[in-house]
């Protein structure tokens, strides 16, 4: 966990507060000051994410005139929950204030800080420094019995009867000082504030809290018609069923399906994204929509719903769960458009506007308009779709380009699907600019894409990836890494081989928690079209029979690194990740402590797939708790190996031909303390 000094140095400054209205009494204002409130992104105006099970720690600036005493506390309320709960903040230093609540539940919480004046507390802490002083306090222990008189009057109940009885001990000179300055009294005197004085941050700040899946996956996509053996058709649900014990077995928990729609006809893409495509050529999955139905069909070669229904109950018996495209554009031959023209654009001479990123054009697909004058009822539609798919078992939605539709829609559709089933997570696949990509993010989608796939020195990875896990985007922004997807083959897999695929898949799964892979990928598929970042006789454009154990595979390697994900705590988190040195701009040192310190899990990287890389580490001592001249043993994840080191520095050697990769764990930790 962050310190709350730590995490205040790296946010941006406050937003000013409101001034006061002209003209309004100095009296007015506030006396209790709160401010720099954290968590809170862009002054409430989007929540941070966390998941079930999790503490949502909140710290602020509270403060006031002089030298009072104050009393904070967090105000707290579960997803539809007409009332308020209540947490203690308490004060750290230098007027920072923390408190935290559980959250026990999936949904939308709120949240808001309060803060008063302790009256009490500051008369005890003054009464105490005169008493010291060898000051006459008899005023003074009268100014305190009035107090404790005045929250008797406040209160019901035993409480009331307590201060009662408070009140009847201290009538007696001889006790009044040792009663009225008894700890017990001063804490129960906290908890009754006077509420003229109580002063409530001016927003409510929200928290989503999503399944553990959200933040804990391996997702494994798979092109359906390509799980066959017959490259002449395409491959039906039965046969991706058959496929499952063996992604199961490689420790995958969430398959992914691109589009099972339908596929137009008009304009279909040919071998290798040919304009035209030859007879007998499927089309691309993507172009949506065609005689047998859009959004809610399912294309026939692949089955029929209750087909469908049949590969949502097997994938859920292997204990994994289904993750569907959401594409939002469609083909010329999709039925929205004879039965809904107007959500669509047409071009000066009446024809259909196609899909274009100029020079590029995509006549296989039209782009629904969002401008249109029905553009409600193509919200609704929208929406319908995602719920049709949701009655049908579907938990998680791969969101298609994104970034190209209205962040409002996506901000109403995720809430809206969420309020009522919130364990639906949603990904964006948006390859954008920063910002519109970390707006997606705070609009509410669960996950994102990022730009890993082309992060490939190390001061990149160092870079991005503390932006990532340290800065402001860990609040409401979780990456999910792919190294590679239908659409991009990067340079380093075409030319790095087999050890490329394992470096690139090692610095996948353990520098976010949650990642995924593209099928092909554990087969080091690296055929790619000539000058260009796409692989060569894509699946996207033509039936495939991939052969799923042909030599140079590395599912065993994966294998091995997702059973190592599952049984180290450390590698669940994000947040945890910290670099450490290497004296070798080739090797990559990183490593994942958990938040209790039981599990400290550590990855050496060679990033050049080509030749031996050596360098000198340096152990973060200090963050496990092990002295200087201490021994300490490790285990070597990968290799089954067990040593012992002792020192901050140590010497490490990748050799790409076998162990371009390091995974090793940190034995016999001791457990920190749960925070108060």
């Amino acid at each position: 966990m962050d310190s709350p000094d730590r995490v205040t140095d790296a946010r941006p400054e406050p937003a000013p507060k409101r001034p006061l209205a002209r003209g309004a009494p100095k009296s007015s204002a506030p006396r209790i000051v709160i401010e720099d409130v954290y968590p809170e992104i862009d002054g409430g105006r989007y929540p941070v994410k966390r998941e079930v099970g999790d503490r949502l720690d909140v710290w602020a600036d509270i403060f006031t005139e002089g030298h009072g005493v104050l009393q904070a506390a967090l105000r707290y309320a579960a997803p539809g929950a007409a009332s308020w709960q209540v947490a203690p903040m308490r004060l750290i230093d230098n007027d920072r204030w923390r408190g935290a609540f559980e959250l026990s539940a999936l949904g939308r919480w709120r949240f808001t800080i309060e803060a008063w004046a302790d009256r009490f507390g500051s008369w005890a802490a003054d009464l105490a420094k005169k008493r010291d002083a060898g000051q006459d306090v008899a005023v003074d222990l009268d100014e305190g019995r009035a107090l404790v008189a005045a929250a008797a009057q406040r209160v019901q109940g035993p409480l009331r009867a307590r201060l009662r009885a408070v009140l009847a001990e201290a009538a007696d000179p001889a006790q009044r000082l040792q009663v009225l300055l008894d700890p017990e009294l001063r804490a129960l005197m906290a908890t009754w504030p006077e509420r003229k004085t109580v002063v409530r941050y001016d927003r409510e700040l929200e928290v989503v809290v999503d399944r553990i899946e959200a933040r804990f996956a391996a997702w494994y996509e798979m092109v359906p018609r390509s799980q066959g053996d017959d490259p002449q058709r395409s491959a039906s649900f039965a046969d991706c069923v058959r496929r499952l014990p063996e992604i199961r077995a490689m420790g995958f928990d969430t398959l992914y399906f691109t589009p099972i729609h339908p596929i137009g006809r008009t304009n279909r893409k040919g071998r290798n994204n040919a304009t035209v495509a030859a007879p007998g050529e499927p089309g691309s999955f993507y172009a949506i929509g065609g005689a047998g139905g859009g959004h809610t069909a399912i294309h026939s070669e692949l089955g029929t719903l209750e087909d469908f229904r049949r590969l949502v109950a097997a994938v859920r018996a292997h204990d994994m769960e289904l993750a569907l495209d959401f594409a939002v554009q469609c083909s010329p031959d999709h039925p929205w458009i004879r039965e809904h023209p107007e959500w669509f654009s047409f071009r000066a001479d009446g024809t259909i506007k196609y899909a274009e990123n100029p020079p590029k054009k995509y006549e296989d697909i039209v782009n629904v308009d969002f401008d249109g004058p029905d553009a409600g009822g193509l919200w609704e539609e929208l929406r319908a779709v995602v719920r049709f798919w949701i009655a049908e078992g579907v938990t998680v939605f791969r969101v298609d380009n994104p970034h190209t539709k209205p962040l409002p829609f996506w901000a109403w559709l995720i809430a809206s699907i969420k309020a009522q089933h919130p364990e639906v997570l949603f990904l964006s696949e948006a390859f954008t600019r920063p910002k519109p990509m970390r707006a997606l993010a705070k609009a509410g989608f669960s996950q994102s894409y990022t730009y890993f796939t082309w992060r490939n020195t190390k001061q990149e990875l160092i870079e991005y990836f503390v932006e990532l896990a340290q800065g402001w985007p860990k609040e409401y922004l979780r990456p999910n890494l792919f190294p590679s997807t239908p659409d991009i083959l990067p340079r380093v897999l075409q030319t790095g081989g087999r050890p490329a695929f394992i470096t690139r898949f090692t610095l996948a799964a353990t520098l976010s928690s949650v990642y995924g892979i593209y099928n092909g990928f554990e087969l080091c598929e690296a055929a790619a079209l000539p000058g260009r970042e796409e692989y060569a006789d894509s699946e996207k454009y033509q039936y495939k029979a991939w052969d799923w154990d042909r030599p140079g595979n590395i599912k065993d390697f994966i294998t091995r690194v997702n059973r190592i994900r599952r049984e180290n705590p450390a590698l669940h988190h994000l947040k945890n990740l910290r670099f450490h040195g290497a004296d070798n701009d080739q090797v990559l040192f990183y490593g994942k402590i958990a938040p209790d310190r039981r599990n400290a899990v550590f990855v050496a990287v060679n990033l050049d797939p080509h030749l031996v890389q050596e360098a000198h580490i340096e152990m973060p001592l200090d963050s496990l708790g092990i002295g200087a001249g201490t021994p300490y043993r490790l285990d070597d994840l990968l290799l089954g190996h067990s040593w012992q080191w002792t020192g901050r520095y140590q010497h490490l050697r990748l050799d790409p031909a076998s162990n371009p990769v390091a995974i090793f764990r940190v034995r016999d930790l001791e457990p920190v303390p749960p925070a108060p």
